[in-house]
């Protein structure tokens, strides 16, 4: 081995930041190596009667062991952990208090901190200036001072003796400090690490997160890609019949605005919720309302405006649907007519059907339907093959379609029947609940 590997732990940053860490546990330990010599003065000397000092011994025990076990103590040992150590440990879950086990560890972390930091302490404030007072005197500096006394089998004057024993202490020290630094950045995953509680919070945080990311980029597909397809067609129907038929380009025109409003709002609507900060209390600015099936019949004229004929069935009140229900209703609609436009041709038949409070489920439904003992809302769409191919399952409309479905515990089947493309949707509508 080089000599440059043999100095290389004791030169590297880590090691000093370590050295740093260790020498926290030292500070942490001198309140109770005070208050334990205190009270050895107190036992030895006599001059306080023991029955007056065991007591508070014990009390003094108590209060002492209590901030081992406090969530907060975890807290700043992991923070100097991943400052000084660099371990890499997920912060202590909010809201979520540790557990037994924890806290035992935990306990059993902070003392260890405060025995191994006490003695890199001590061996720092005697061992150190000792060694450089063996090599000091090597350049006769300090050199009678050494020399009156005799340090084991090595004599004071020996001063090469002692420059030696200088050099060895100074390099154990700082092995003997990266070591330990090794050690402790080892063993802290062990002891501070998250428990079981708390892995199965960050992991369901971690699901929520996706899941609020999932339904975003839903509404932005939904509502952006229905707008843009609605706008394309409604551009070119108007550059194919600008000279002929001006009065139509001037429509078209016009829905194409009134569609990019209506996109405008639903981006300003999800922009918004990604600038909330969490704040319950806190309503971003700039948010519209989601649309509801409430807004079919305007969904419907914008589609039919875009030159795609709709002929729409409703049975029942879509006004007294649940509110998700009917958001998600609303975006299932959206995207079958989105689809519909851009693979489709011919007119799109579009049927919904609303549970009264004595409807069976999947009323006027074929036989596939489900056999659920729910009341749904059944929502169908089907027209003509186009000769573009139709989204596959993998494709991103139709995905998003099914994790609505999914986030409302329906069904949903989709695919060719007879030249023609079906959409049938089947979501549960709890009984008593209205918007």
């Amino acid at each position: 081995m080089s000599p440059r590997a043999l100095i290389a732990p004791l030169i590297r940053g880590s090691t000093c930041r370590r050295g740093v860490f260790l020498l926290l546990g030292g500070v942490l330990a001198l309140p109770y190596v005070l208050l334990v010599g205190t009270f050895v003065q107190l036992l030895s000397r006599g001059e306080v009667p023991r029955l007056l000092v065991f007591p508070l011994v014990a009390i003094a025990a108590v209060i002492g062991a209590v901030p081992f076990f406090l969530d907060g103590s975890r807290a700043l040992e992991i923070a100097a952990a991943r400052a000084l150590l660099g371990v890499s440990l997920p912060e202590p879950a909010a809201g979520h208090p540790a557990d037994r086990e924890t806290r035992l560890r935990a306990a059993l972390w902070i003392a260890l901190h405060m025995i191994v930091g006490g003695l890199v302490m001590f061996a720092l404030i005697s061992a150190l200036p000792m060694a450089l007072a063996f090599i000091a005197a090597q350049f006769g500096i300090g050199a009678e001072i050494v020399a009156r006394d005799g340090f084991g089998p090595i004599d004071g004057r020996a001063t090469g003796w002692l420059t030696l024993t200088g050099v060895l202490m100074l390099l154990g020290l700082g092995y003997a400090v990266a070591g330990l630094g090794a050690l402790a950045s080892s063993m802290t995953p062990v002891l501070l690490g998250p428990s079981q509680g708390e892995r199965i919070a960050a992991l369901e945080a971690r699901a929520t997160r996706l899941a609020e990311r999932n339904r975003l980029a839903r509404e932005l597909h939904d509502s952006v890609g229905h707008a843009l397809t609605v706008a394309t067609l409604q551009a070119g129907a108007a550059r194919e019949l600008l000279d002929d038929d001006p009065e139509f380009a001037r429509r078209a025109l016009a829905a194409i605005e009134e569609t990019s409003r209506h996109a405008m709002d639903d981006l300003d609507h999800v922009l918004g919720l990604l600038r909330e900060t969490g704040d319950a209390a806190r309503t971003p600015a700039g948010t519209a309302p989601q649309r509801t099936l409430a807004q079919l019949d305007r969904l419907v004229a914008d589609t039919r405006a875009a030159g795609l004929p709709v002929k729409v069935r409703v049975d029942g009140e879509l006004a007294e649907l649940p509110a998700a229900v009917s958001r998600e209703g609303y975006r299932i609609v959206q995207e079958g007519l989105t689809n519909a436009a851009r693979y489709g041709r011919g007119p799109v038949r579009l049927r919904v059907d609303v549970p009264g409070e004595a409807t069976a489920p999947g009323r006027g439904a074929a036989s596939d339907g489900p056999s659920w003992s729910r009341r749904c809302l059944e929502i169908e769409l089907e027209n003509a093959l186009g000769g573009a191919a139709r989204p596959g399952r993998g494709g991103r409309g139709l995905d998003g379609m099914r994790e609505r479905v999914l986030l409302l515990g329906g069904r949903i089947t989709a695919g060719p029947e007879g030249g023609h493309w079906r959409v049938r949707v089947w979501l549960p509508v709890p009984r008593g609940e209205t918007r």
